[in-house]
């Protein structure tokens, strides 16, 4: 391949905020189809690339693909950067954020495009989708990277990130500095509000996925609705932020209990056992899942020699 990878930031006004999108396209493949990439909580973008063309996002534009990735407001290069007394939380993301970022998107190409998403990103997309059932119709396919909506496996690592790190631990700071500086405490690559924590919390809490700001029955609205076609992909050694078991647990409550899914670690065959970040990271992913990410997204199959 002759040419390069061209980055550029694209900022979406919205009013009192501006959304970053960085796009990140090859030069050989201009008009190549879109993907619209969302990152997780106490995350930006950068979990998806970097500088030195690594991660998915720079891979799927080295395939062929027109990828954009998104900081959810506040986080990465979207300003302002979360602070004290900022009080968005998800119904800001589900209502605002996302559909804005979808609704551009789809402008830029005039038509599909698909979406990948990590851990609670992939939470955000479908509950997104949703509430707004008419931007189900713009999405192609997705493709979620240790996404869960509640965690109820139990074991070590559960007990301190979830139950300790994240339940108990962090209200206690985000309450004394006004929001979750978890860059700062080594927590996450991005801070979250205050507001936001709650939100996340109560979900991953409870039994039935509710919408605690308005009553928004979500499991509900997923039996009336027709879903993207989704693969859920996690990593063997993911023993809390995305366990199989929960996932599995997420894809029944949408309806998708029988959709693709992958479980990546050495007994499955790959490079690797993987954990919840570097199941983006690892330098073995573009020669281990990242093809078949991309096959997936081109053709709707998770095998490369289905042709």
């Amino acid at each position: 391949m002759s040419g390069e990878l061209i980055h550029q930031s694209r900022y979406l006004d919205g009013g009192d905020h501006k959304l970053h999108i960085r796009h990140i396209q090859h030069s050989d493949h201009p008009q190549g189809p879109a993907v619209l990439m969302v990152h997780g909580s106490i995350e930006n973008g950068r979990i998806f690339y970097n500088d030195k063309g690594r991660g998915l996002g720079s891979y799927l534009a080295r395939q062929g693909f027109n990828v954009y990735v998104l900081d959810l407001r506040g986080r990465g290069q979207s300003s302002p950067a979360i602070g004290r007394g900022d009080e968005h939380t998800q119904w800001h993301y589900l209502n605002e954020d996302l559909p804005h970022a979808m609704q551009w998107v789809g402008k830029q190409h005039q038509g599909k495009f698909s979406t990948v998403a990590h851990s609670w990103g992939g939470v955000l997309m479908m509950a997104c989708l949703l509430r707004h059932p008419h931007l189900i119709n713009q999405v192609e396919r997705q493709v979620f990277f240790g996404s869960k909506r509640s965690i109820r496996v139990h074991n070590p690592e559960r007990w301190f990130k979830v139950d300790l790190v994240w339940g108990l631990v962090s209200p206690l700071v985000a309450g004394f500095h006004g929001y979750l500086p978890a860059k700062k405490l080594g927590l996450g690559a991005d801070n979250e509000t205050f507001a936001n924590w709650r939100d996340v919390t109560k979900w991953v809490r409870q039994r039935r996925w509710i919408d605690a700001s308005d009553g928004f029955d979500y499991q509900a609205a997923a039996k009336t609705l027709r879903l993207p076609a989704t693969w859920f992909i996690t990593g063997q050694k993911d023993y809390s932020l995305g366990h199989v078991r929960d996932m599995r647990r997420f894809m029944a409550e949408l309806g998708m209990a029988d959709a693709p899914q992958a479980l990546l670690g050495k007994q499955n065959g790959n490079l690797h056992d993987y954990d919840h970040i570097n199941i983006l990271t690892h330098a073995a992913c573009q020669d281990d899942h990242f093809p078949k990410v991309s096959h997936w997204l081109k053709t709707g199959s998770d095998r490369l020699d289905s042709d």
